[in-house]
């Protein structure tokens, strides 16, 4: 909760709380705050129990602190049950921008061009990559024009 506070604060607000509530009701002050924040601290463990018990056997390794959602997330996903370790290290984004972004500029890298030539070697598209960046000046005698969704 504090974890922020340095030393210079805290000094700062003890000269405060001094200059405050001066030297002689600073020591009861200080215990009326600690009696106050073991009582809380009772009832929660309280309530706790009174939770744990009502909820029954079953959830007798339920934390509170897993009904924070960033808490319930990040559990869930270190368990690694659905491999998501794997995918997130077999899969390099820098290396599919740069693929994305060469094929966009009408450039090959070099993945897709080992994968073209072989492509081309075995015969045409049946498996190659499709070149987006080229147009066709006209039509064959007997195609229709491409629908486009978007355009009508």
């Amino acid at each position: 909760m504090f974890n922020d506070v340095g030393p210079l604060e805290l000094v700062t607000i003890f000269v405060l709380a001094v200059l405050v509530f001066g030297p002689d009701k600073l020591p009861k002050l200080i215990q009326d705050v600690q009696r106050t924040i073991r009582k809380i601290r009772e009832f929660s463990d309280s309530a706790k129990a009174d939770i744990r018990d009502e909820l029954g056997p079953e959830f007798k390794d339920f934390e509170f602190e897993d009904l924070n959602p960033k808490t319930f997330i990040r559990k869930q996903l270190d368990g690694d049950e659905l491999g998501l370790k794997e995918i997130r290290n077999g899969f390099d984004l820098k290396k599919e921008m740069a693929d994305v972004s060469d094929a966009m500029k009408g450039r090959v890298s070099e993945s897709s061009a080992a994968g073209s030539s072989a492509a081309e070697s075995s015969g045409g598209a049946a498996g190659g990559s499709v070149d987006m960046t080229k147009k066709r000046e006209k039509l064959e005698a007997d195609e229709h024009p491409p629908y486009d969704s978007d355009a009508t």
